[in-house]
């Protein structure tokens, strides 16, 4: 009975010393923006994305940091060769990406998708 009364306590004692459980971030995930490409964006801050589908495969899009589904960085647009100094929101299952070069001159924004 002894026995049974020591491997119960340290059972117990092991399943409360077990760290909490943190969340990730909303922007960690992996999101479709509304030309198909797939975009995956990871790490602990910053948080990065990087190209997981279509021509540009393997090539970073830039880093974000922040929290709270609010995030600051730079955003690489691929396809037109620039670096949008930018920002991110997510809110449920969209990503709200937007940016500006040039002093604020050109901006553009586009909202992705979450991918399940």
């Amino acid at each position: 009975m002894k026995l049974h009364t020591i491997a119960l306590t340290g059972l117990t004692l092991g399943l409360f010393s077990v760290g909490p459980a943190f969340a990730a971030e909303p922007i960690v995930g992996t999101w479709k923006r509304p030309n198909g490409t797939v975009i995956a964006y990871s790490g602990s801050g910053p948080y990065c994305g990087t190209v997981r589908t279509g021509e540009f495969k393997g090539k970073s899009i830039g880093c974000m940091n922040g929290s709270g589904g609010k995030y600051k960085g730079k955003v690489n647009k691929l396809d037109e060769g620039k670096t949008y100094s930018g920002k991110a929101s997510v809110s449920g299952n969209s990503l709200k990406l937007s940016g500006c070069v040039l002093g604020g001159v050109i901006c553009k924004s586009e909202t992705l998708q979450r991918v399940k």
